[in-house]
């Protein structure tokens, strides 16, 4: 199986739903495999989006048939606590409430600006400026 073409069926089949693909595995877990479809949209994904992009995608597969052995189809959305991947994402993120972890200190609070290698959050109405370059962990974070 080529995964990359697979990637390239499933982004356009999504693009024409108007969707976007955040992420796609396949994983074999127990004696199953599994193809995961990881979905998204600027105004979020519920259920109804994720049956919807399921019903679709299987025909999709089952018609060009790219995979040869039994797998199971998953569709779902990232997550509201999603890891942001990249310098995009992260950009995306501001003015959203977001977790970052560096080598030696966790953060909480609200992303304020990213420029260059600096992210500023805001923690307790403090600014605080991380380096890019120290952070292992960054994602979207739930505000309790």
């Amino acid at each position: 199986m080529d995964l990359k073409a697979l990637r390239n069926l499933i982004e356009t089949k999504l693009r024409s739903l108007e969707y976007e693909l955040y992420d796609l595995e396949y994983v074999k877990e127990r004696r199953s495999n599994i193809l995961r479809v990881f979905i998204d949209k600027k105004t979020g994904i519920d259920i109804d989006d994720c049956v919807k992009v399921s019903e679709s995608i299987s025909a999709l597969l089952d018609e060009s048939d790219p995979i040869q052995e039994d797998y199971s189809l998953e569709v779902s959305s990232p997550g509201a606590e999603r890891k942001l991947r990249n310098r995009e994402e992260i950009k995306n993120a501001i003015g959203h409430h977001i977790h970052i972890q560096t080598y030696d200190q966790t953060y909480e609070g609200e992303l304020i600006n990213f420029e260059e290698d600096t992210v500023s959050i805001k923690v307790k109405n403090k600014i605080q400026d991380i380096s890019f370059l120290d952070i292992t962990l960054i994602r979207m974070a739930i505000k309790l």
